[in-house]
């Protein structure tokens, strides 16, 4: 399986922030213009029942891509259980998996303009047995890494924290984008947070997925 034009680690500040919401809004935003998007989730856990409803991270990002929820996240690695996925896989009795089971795991159709491998949980919330979902942006080498955060109060160090590990890894500034979840245009601290990172700590902010569309068309 060959790899995508653009490769594009989809993680966050934390738990919550709205990483499935920004990954598959950009899908859906390039999509409309005409590219191909994969989108791929390696593992998930949820509460039970959320399948049934159509509401696990995989099915969501499937609907947008017209895709097989299994093809965005392994039936294997679907865990009906909300805990950090390798505690999900204790709890349930399962084997353990690495980072690297998980990355072997990703495959892409020939032609895929842009793929989207979106993370659990935040940057270093384990991922697997061994590792975070910074050990996975390591091993999948991404074109860029789009960091899902939360605007309001304390998002600054959350995204100082976030880049400093990602650095770490070989990451620098300009493959990094931070996503500013939730943005109100009307709400001063919003404002002044936005500004903040990107005329104080140089970092690339972007406050609405057409951005992305529009910068990685």
């Amino acid at each position: 399986m060959s790899r995508p034009d653009r490769l594009v680690v989809v993680t966050g500040t934390g738990t919550e922030v709205g990483k499935t919401w920004w990954t598959a809004a950009v899908a859906r935003s390039l999509r409309a213009v005409g590219h191909r998007v994969e989108v791929r989730k390696p593992v998930q856990s949820f509460a039970p029942g959320d399948d049934a409803a159509g509401l696990t991270d995989a099915q969501v990002l499937a609907a947008v891509t017209d895709a097989d929820p299994e093809t965005v996240c392994p039936l294997h690695r679907w865990l009906a259980t909300p805990m950090a996925p390798p505690m999900a896989a204790a709890a349930l009795g399962l084997a353990p998996f690495t980072v690297a089971d998980l990355a072997a795991e990703i495959t892409w159709p020939p032609g895929t303009d842009l793929g989207l491998v979106e993370g659990a949980g935040g940057l270093r919330s384990p991922l697997a047995a061994d590792g975070d979902t910074r050990d996975l942006v390591a091993a999948l080498a991404p074109d860029a890494v789009l960091v899902v955060a939360d605007v309001g109060l304390g998002v600054i160090h959350q995204v100082r924290v976030v880049a400093d590990a990602l650095a770490a890894v070989g990451i620098d500034p300009t493959r990094m984008v931070v996503a500013a979840n939730r943005f109100d245009p009307g709400d001063p601290l919003h404002r002044a947070n936005v500004a903040w990172l990107r005329e104080h700590d140089g970092r690339s902010v972007v406050t609405d997925p057409g951005e992305l569309a529009t910068a990685w068309t």
